[in-house]
């Protein structure tokens, strides 16, 4: 069990900023995401696309302002090495059940069996938990085989070292990875077979990677099978071949040893709903003093939120997230003198940021 000050329900941009807001007040947080990274849908859908209206920041990649975010976090997110994570980040955790407390408070529960308690939570869910999307063929749910993400380390160990992956998809998630693949730093860890599946013999990516992968399949390091699953072979938790109907209108089968799924992610706000909030348009209502949901001491904050001339920007998400932590300060410690202090002055916050001056 956790006990905390705070959790922080989605580890995008905006939660990161707020564990960050949340810190210089001196309040601890967990922070929780079902993906196997922080960053949310900017790591999700455009990590490497460019963003241009972070204030002061001209230009950068989602991949780039996460990086930022979480070494201006750093100080409240302490881990146990330099390339370790942080302790208070918990990464592939769907929240399924969070619940108010008899004595005040709340507990949270997660598919994998966290538990944690804090007195304050805050839900920075985007537009929900993101999901990769999968296929929906029956017998799927139990394989070890099937696999949605890459290792999170460039030169980390792969499951499918010296044998054959299918990568199925056709847009940029899927040829970047069938890329980084065939070009493993490590020749060991790379498959000995590496197929590409999409449904035709276009891609919908861009132009440059489309270039690079047909290069690759030019050479014979990657090859392009044209198609769709129409049905799966598993035997125990193995799953061994997949049924590929060609554009010929003939179902031809496909062995393999492991299946990397790139069809991109998808929200769903998922357990949210039974959580007793109120909801608009699938979006928490929130008060804009306080970003307090109709829950006392649940806050919204990003584009989980709704209220009047709500905007979904991220300088809209830290503004929010800026506010619902000094409601939250203000309200766990009532007797504590609510002084407005500045990073460039104050010693308090130079000591929680461990800034030596």
């Amino acid at each position: 069990m956790i006990h905390t000050d705070a959790l922080v329900i989605g580890a995008g941009p905006v939660g990161l900023f707020q564990v960050f807001q949340l810190g210089l007040l001196g309040l601890k947080a967990d922070i929780i995401d079902v993906l196997p990274h922080a960053g949310g849908q900017c790591m999700a859908l455009y990590p490497d696309k460019p963003i241009y209206d972070i204030p002061g920041v001209p230009v950068c990649t989602g991949r780039e302002l996460t990086q930022q975010l979480l070494t201006q976090a750093a100080p409240f997110m302490p881990a146990d090495a330099p390339d370790a994570l942080p302790r208070n980040l918990h990464l592939g955790h769907m929240v399924s059940e969070l619940r108010v407390l008899p004595e005040g408070g709340f507990e949270l529960l997660t598919d994998k069996g966290l538990q944690a308690r804090a007195p304050a939570v805050f839900i920075a869910a985007g537009a929900g938990a993101f999901v990769p999307r999968g296929l929906n063929l029956p017998g799927l749910d139990a394989v070890r085989n099937l696999h949605y993400f890459l290792p999170e380390q460039a030169d980390a160990a792969t499951p499918w070292a010296g044998q054959h992956l299918i990568i199925h998809g056709g847009a940029d998630e899927a040829l970047s990875a069938a890329l980084e693949m065939a070009l493993h730093p490590d020749p060991t860890q790379r498959p000995t077979r590496l197929s590409l599946l999409h449904r035709r013999d276009q891609f919908q990516a861009e132009d440059e990677l489309d270039k690079q992968v047909r290069a690759l399949m030019a050479t014979g390091q990657i090859e392009l099978i044209v198609g769709m699953p129409v049905a799966a072979h598993v035997e125990g938790e193995q799953l061994t071949a997949l049924q590929i109907l060609g554009a010929d209108g003939q179902t031809r089968t496909q062995q393999l040893d492991h299946l990397l799924i790139r069809l991109g992610m998808s929200p769903k706000l998922g357990p949210l709903t039974t959580w007793g909030m109120a909801l608009e348009r699938k979006q928490v209502a929130v008060s804009t003093t306080s970003f307090e949901s109709s829950i006392p001491g649940i806050y919204a904050v990003g584009d989980i939120n709704t209220y009047p001339g709500k905007k979904r920007l991220l300088l809209c998400g830290f503004h929010e997230a800026t506010l619902a932590a000094h409601h939250a300060a203000a309200t766990l410690h009532p007797e504590a003198p609510q002084h407005l202090l500045y990073t460039t002055t104050s010693p308090l916050l130079h000591q929680r940021l461990g800034i030596a001056k």
